[in-house]
This record gives structure tokens, sequence and C-alpha cells, in this order.
């Protein structure tokens, strides 16, 4: 009761955070400012990220297929919307890599494998972000008022390079690796059985990753094309919101603005960054928008891109996970642990009946 407590006296401070920074920051000038929106103008932005959703789910089928999952259009888009619900639900967004693995246990697929698709799924998305930053800083370079975003963007590259880097080092170059991390375990007193199960389930990780690797490159190619659609969309959200304030930026510089105010938002350590999203949100649009203007564009921009995640992913996290994996989900169970406990639960033949059952090995 009392972390259950804890946990709903935190989420609605993020809440309260969130919405209070913009209203706070656009003063009295706020609320005609979104009376200007039209309903049209909302409805289409809420239908882009539908669209986005869309293509989510058909990059986890293209992923997911050879692994042995069966998910049709309805089932994966499902999965998606309570794994984006759970990321924005949790800070940091530390439940989307539960949740996404959880579900599909339930579909078949072994943890370690889960984790790979997971990590893979990531991959592209880090692969997305170096490609756009790269361009563009090359189109930066060539416009004189977008210099001095050169260098912003040239760190995040920087970034974005190094996870990269780090991911093909753990790949080629994995003994060292295991050895560093094992003599650190045993310098904690884990036992002898525990890092063990760990390495085997690290092996597995790698090996399924491998597998992924070697997919059709149409396929990889696909995937990729999805994930770019994806964050096309989802990044055109706040250029379309500045707009539908009356205000004027760049594309690229909205683009560059939700990187730099989501990265932010995570310091916060609030579920969906809420309050560090917000305000760097409006002091990265301050120099191009008035105040008013500023707060009112990042409002719309989050309720579409984190409000309406929660507001529709809700049902379907209850539906599809329940109450089981969100007690987890706050107590901060391991992967393999809540994905087990679902598969056991999921399971329909009485337990008496199970225990008679001969053992099978997957």
């Amino acid at each position: 009761m009392i972390r259950r407590a804890r946990y709903g006296l935190l989420a609605a401070l993020g809440l309260a955070i969130g919405l209070g920074v913009p209203l706070i920051l656009g003063g009295e000038a706020l609320l005609p400012l979104l009376a200007r929106i039209s309903l049209p103008e909302l409805g289409f932005m809420l239908g882009m990220i539908f669209v986005g959703w869309n293509l989510n789910a058909a990059r986890l089928r293209l992923l997911a297929g050879p692994a042995g999952a069966r998910l049709d259009a309805l089932r994966a888009l499902a999965v998606i919307l309570a794994t984006e619900f759970a990321i924005c639900a949790t800070p940091g967004g530390s439940g989307g890599p539960l949740t996404y693995v959880w579900l599909l246990r339930l579909q078949g697929i072994d943890s370690a494998q889960a984790v790979a698709l997971y990590t893979a799924d990531q991959l592209m998305d880090l692969a997305f972000f170096l490609t756009a930053l790269c361009v563009l800083l090359l189109y930066w370079l060539t416009v004189p008022e977008g210099l001095h975003l050169v260098w912003q963007a040239a760190l995040m590259v920087g970034f974005l390079v190094l996870a990269l880097g780090s991911v093909w080092a753990l790949l080629n170059h994995y003994r060292p690796l295991f050895l560093v991390l094992g003599r650190v375990l045993r310098h904690l007193r884990v036992s002898r059985a525990s890092r063990q199960r760990l390495a085997r389930w690290a092996l597995r990780f790698r090996q399924s990753l491998r597998i992924v690797q070697r997919y059709p490159r149409w396929r990889l190619l696909a995937v990729y094309a999805l994930c770019t659609g994806h964050w096309l969309l989802r990044y055109s959200i706040l250029f379309l919101a500045v707009r539908a304030v009356g205000g004027a930026v760049s594309w690229s510089y909205a683009f560059l603005v939700q990187m730099l105010s989501l990265g932010a938002g995570q310091a916060t350590l609030l579920p969906g960054g809420s309050g560090g999203a917000e305000t760097a949100g409006v002091l990265l649009l301050a120099p191009q928008l008035e105040p008013s203007a500023a707060a009112a564009a990042v409002l719309v921009w989050r309720f579409v891109t984190f409000y309406w995640y929660l507001i529709a992913g809700a049902p379907v996290f209850a539906t599809l996970a329940g109450k089981g994996l969100w007690e987890r989900l706050r107590a901060g169970a391991t992967v393999d642990q809540s994905a087990s406990g679902a598969a056991s639960r999921s399971a329909s033949v009485p337990r008496k009946r199970a225990a008679s059952a001969p053992k099978t090995t997957r």
C-alpha cells in the first residue's frame, strides 16, 4: 500500500508539473492561443500518431515473424500500444522493455530472444536518428542561420556513434566483457549458479541478436523504412503545433528541439520526462516565438505525443498485461521473472492437471 501510494504521488506530481510548466510560462495569453487550434488540426495530428503506431506494428511483425511469433495486425498494434503506455507511465521509460518482453513471451518467444528483438528495434531507432542528424548537420552548414545549431547536433551525433559502437563491441568482443563482469559479480559475492544462469542468458541474447543480423536484407530494409516513417510522423508534431498556434519555425529546428527536450526530460526521473521536457521545449522555442506561443505549442505537442499515449494505451495495457505486470513494473522486477510469471498465469490448464503433466523443454 505504501509503495502504491508513493507511485500514485509520483505520477500525480509528474502530471501536475507537466501541465503546470506551460501554463505558468505561457501566462494569460496561453488559453486564447489554444482556443485557436481547430478540431481538424488536432485530429490530423492524432491521426499521424495512429499511422505511426501501425507502422510500428508492421515493424514488430517483420522482426518477430522469423522468431516464431504469429502476430496479426491487431495483436501487434495492441502490443505497441501497451508498450508505449508503459514507456510513458514509468520513469525513464523503464517499463517499455519489460512490457515488450512480457507480451512477446505470451506469444511463445523466449525471453532472451524477445530482449534481442527489442534491442534490434532500438538499434533501428538509433540508426535513424544518426542518419537524420547527419543530414541536418549538412543542411545547417549550408544555411548561415543554422550554424549555431551545429555544435548541439554534433554532440548528439557523437553520443549516437558511441552507443552504436558499444553494441558493435559487445557483439564482436564479448569475451573480455564477460570476464570483467564475472570478476565484478564474484567481488559482489553473487553465487556461482546465478553467474552461470546470467552467462547462459547473455549468450542466448547475443545469439538471438546475431540471428536478427542474419535476416534477409529486404526485411531489415523494410524494418528501417517503417522506423523512418514512424519517427518522421512523430517528430513533425511540434512543427505542426507551432503552426497551429500561429507561429513559425523550420521543421529541422523543431526536430532538434524535440530531441533535446526529451533528453532533458529523462533527467527529471518522472514518468514521461514530465516537467523537464516541457521546460526545455519552451526555452528552446523562446528565441523563435513569443513565450505564450511557445508554451501553447509545447502543450499541444505533449498532449499528442505523451498524454494521448497514456489515454489510448491504458485500456490496452490493462487488457493484455493486467494488474500482475503493473505491480512488477512498480516493484522493478526482472524481465525473466516477470515473463515467466505471465506465462504461468496465462496457462488455461488447472494447477493439479499441469503438475501431473510431463515436463517439456522449450
